[in-house]
This record gives structure tokens, C-alpha cells and sequence, in this order.
């Protein structure tokens, strides 16, 4: 992005961008009626809306509103409704995304400049920054791996096993080990505290609320698998051993 004064919103869709400063009542319109909005999204897509959302400025931050009928999905899963109120954008980069038909997906980028914050130069030749991946003792890396296969099989919607479920294969890959549900829960219940002392989110019940369900360990695998402390061929593990 250019350099642009603390407040200034750049939107852009595959049909086109617009910039503006901040201002209050400042207003921008997205949505597929090319001739009735400043961007343009999903302009061939009947399941989006005419004016799918708008964007104001106020007290001194841009507003996100959906007045469309499609809800807005936001980061972190958060979806926007046209019935609530509009929520406040942070500084930096948000995508937006409106489920359009046949399974499509139709993305509108925004970015907020934020104070004392100018151009980033492109990094072409700069190392590539690994994730970070989280120490796992190797009866937990088993037990995880165990828990979480559906996950590392790409299954849709995938959910953990269930205690009994794991404590059942981990027997029999390594008979005489003492498995059992509650040893299984206790060797992730340390995993999940270890990683929640260490800022992950989502790991406790206290965030979760109750009822509590798999949210927990779901939570738990999809950290390990989106830093790849746990990836696909882990599943090896599964197979090296005696059934």
C-alpha cells in the first residue's frame, strides 16, 4: 500500500480497488451492482447481494455493516449478519468473504493505515520465517498423533477420537504401556496447558464456555497441524508398529 495518512482504507476485489481518507460519515459501498457501489464483488454471482455491505467512518475508526443477505465471514471465523450491529475494523489487514453459488467463495481485501506506518518494501530475497512448531514429548507426539488422525487424513469436518477410542489403538500399538482413556487425557490435558501458558487461545474452559464438548482438543490439533508440529506423514508412526 502507499504511504497514506493514519486512517486511510484501501478495499479491493478482483474487478477493482478504492481508496479513501478517514472522515466521519465517510462511506463506502460494496457489493455486485457495479453502477450503484465504489467496489465491486461477486459482479457474476446471484447469491450475492446488490449492496452486500457498507463501510463508515466514525469516531475515529471504519465500521464494518452487512446489508446484504449473505452473511460476511470475517477472521477467525466470525460471521456478520445483516440483522447486528456493525463491528469495528482494527488497523492493518482484514479479508471478507461472502459464500457465493456453487461453491464459491468471493474474497474483498481491506487495509487500515495505521499510525507512524508507511510502505512495505517487497522481501523477495529475505529467508522464509518457519511457523512455530511446539515441543511434544514422544508419548504425547503418539497419543496426539492417535487423537488426531482424522485430522491428519483430511477428513471433512474432522472431530478427535474419542478417549476410549485412542486409549484402544495406543493399547495395541504398544502393548504393555498402561494406556488407558484417563492416561490418554491427562498426556493431552498437559499439551493443552503447556501451549495455553504460552498464548495460544482456546485451550481452556474458561475461554471455551461450557458445554465444553471436543471444542477443546479441536482446538489443540488444529494449532499443532497449522504449525505443523503435526503434518500428514506423522501418520507413518501409525503404520511402523505392531496392530
Amino acid at each position: 500500500m502507499p504511504d497514506s495518512p493514519p486512517g486511510t482504507i484501501f478495499v479491493r476485489s478482483l474487478a477493482g480497488g478504492f481508496r479513501l481518507r478517514p472522515g466521519d460519515g465517510r462511506e463506502i459501498l460494496f457489493g455486485r451492482n457495479r453502477p450503484d457501489v465504489h467496489v465491486c464483488v461477486g459482479e457474476d454471482d446471484a447469491r450475492v447481494s446488490r449492496q452486500q455491505g457498507m463501510l463508515t467512518h466514525r469516531q475515529s475508526r471504519w465500521w464494518l455493516a452487512n446489508t446484504g443477505r449473505s452473511p460476511i465471514r470475517m477472521p477467525g471465523s466470525l460471521m456478520l449478519f445483516t440483522s447486528e450491529e456493525p463491528v469495528p475494523l482494527a488497523d492493518g489487514y482484514t479479508p471478507l468473504f461472502v459464500r457465493g453459488s456453487a461453491g464459491r467463495e468471493h474474497v474483498l481485501e481491506l487495509y487500515v493505515a495505521g499510525a507512524g506506518e508507511g510502505p512495505r518494501p517487497p522481501r523477495p530475497d529475505d529467508p522464509t520465517r518457519p511457523p512455530r512448531t511446539w515441543w511434544l514429548r514422544p508419548k504425547e507426539r503418539l497419543a496426539l498423533i492417535v487423537l488426531g488422525q482424522r485430522y491428519l487424513l483430511h477428513e471433512a469436518s474432522p472431530q478427535p477420537l474419542t478417549w476410549h477410542q485412542a486409549a484402544a489403538q495406543l493399547d495395541a500399538l504398544q502393548p504393555g504401556a498402561g494406556w488407558g482413556p484417563r492416561k490418554v487425557a491427562n498426556r493431552v490435558a498437559a499439551v493443552r496447558e503447556r501451549l495455553s501458558r504460552a498464548g495460544v487461545a482456546g485451550l481452556t474452559e474458561a475461554e471455551v464456555g461450557q458445554p465444553v464438548g471436543n471444542a477443546l482438543n479441536h482446538n489443540l490439533l488444529t494449532e499443532l497441524l497449522v504449525s505443523t508440529t503435526l503434518v500428514p506423514p506423522d501418520l507413518a508412526e501409525l503404520d511402523a508398529r505392531p496392530d
